[in-house]
């Protein structure tokens, strides 16, 4: 696997030329009960990025641990940043990618916070640069395996926040850093007004849990990152060989 940060300046130019493609996980630090580290997202961006990088021969660029947590920035441990930082660095961050000589930028996120941050980015980068080929990837095309392995119905549409699915991830991925012991069950009633308004999550749930974190097995996990693994190599490779715009 290509760490960017290993590399040195005298050989990393000849690699950069031949992989292409650089990796940048992202994540946040942000609340997730009693049972998960803070850190949680960035474990998962970077157990993530790590086994696409092995499959593609991409560069995995040093994490950035900072995401926008808004929602919890309340809770104890939640470190927030805004959108617009957020953006502004991952624009800054493409352009330095595009001129050491990347062709393809890849973000993989570990937390939903950051979607409208890393949408615009995009955008950005292919206004100004459209022969640079960025993705931005969330777990994509999961959905069907995820209502199979479910036991518990998920307590928002979108959401899924240190209960049995995320949990799960974090069993398969990085299971070091949980404690299933301190599991619990704390199922919220989400009022759909929270879809509309600004919504500090502390109006809902104490635990910052969302669904029955009791549940959540390493299998479980497996099933449904092995199902994004293979959807995210297919775009990385399907945008490897698509045309580059003019």
């Amino acid at each position: 696997m290509l760490i960017f940060q290993n590399e040195n300046s005298y050989d990393v130019k000849g690699k950069i030329e031949k992989s292409g493609v650089a990796i940048l996980p992202i994540g946040a630090v942000e609340a997730h009960g009693p049972h998960l580290p803070l850190g949680t997202d960035n474990y998962l961006a970077e157990r993530l990025a790590a086994k696409v990088a092995e499959k593609t021969g991409a560069f995995v660029l040093p994490t950035l641990p900072y995401g926008q947590v808004w929602s919890l920035k309340n809770f104890p441990g939640s470190i927030n940043v805004s959108n617009e930082s957020l953006i502004g660095l991952l624009v800054d961050i493409g352009i330095s990618l595009h001129q050491q000589g990347f062709s393809m930028f890849v973000m993989i996120n570990g937390h939903l916070g950051n979607a409208v941050a890393l949408k615009e980015a995009a955008r950005k980068l292919y206004s100004d640069i459209p022969e640079f080929k960025v993705l931005y990837l969330f777990y994509p095309g999961v959905k069907q395996i995820t209502d199979e392995v479910r036991e518990t119905q998920s307590a928002h549409a979108s959401y899924f926040h240190a209960c049995e699915i995320e949990t799960s991830y974090m069993l398969y991925l990085a299971e070091e850093f949980v404690d299933m012991s301190k599991a619990i069950t704390d199922i919220p009633v989400i009022p759909s007004s929270a879809d509309v308004t600004p919504t500090p999550w502390e109006e809902f749930t104490r635990s910052a849990v969302l669904g029955d974190a009791k549940l959540a097995t390493k299998e479980k996990g497996e099933k449904i990152i092995s199902v994004a693994l293979e959807n995210m190599m297919a775009l990385i490779n399907n945008m490897r060989t698509a045309p580059k715009q003019n």
